[in-house]
């Protein structure tokens, strides 16, 4: 990930955290594994190493799924003109058609 798009990220990513105490992850660690995951479309347990442990990178996408961190970020791209609005996503594990 790219600075520019990083500083875009870390501003939705430190107004979702939770003060507990404990000491933050690397967010931009655990975000490019999480944008690993859905580029390619595999499993979590296939999660390269790089990225930190499937089930701890897994944990967080969840806890930011919870939060609506996605959904914050979507409005964001939306309202900062950077996603044309022409794009479009379809997301399906279904697809029938007649023979």
């Amino acid at each position: 990930m790219a600075d520019g798009e990083w500083a875009f990220f870390e501003h939705f990513i430190l107004a979702a955290r939770a003060p507990n105490g404990r000491k933050p992850t690397n967010h931009r660690i655990v975000l490019d594994g999480i944008f690993w995951i859905a580029r390619t479309g595999s499993p979590w347990r296939d999660l390269p190493e790089e990225f930190g442990k499937w089930p701890s990178v897994y944990r967080q996408f969840r806890r930011w799924t919870l939060s609506g961190l996605w959904e914050d970020i979507l409005e964001g791209l939306n309202h900062c003109g950077a996603v044309p609005d022409a794009l479009q996503m379809v997301d399906s594990t279904v697809i029938r058609a007649h023979h």
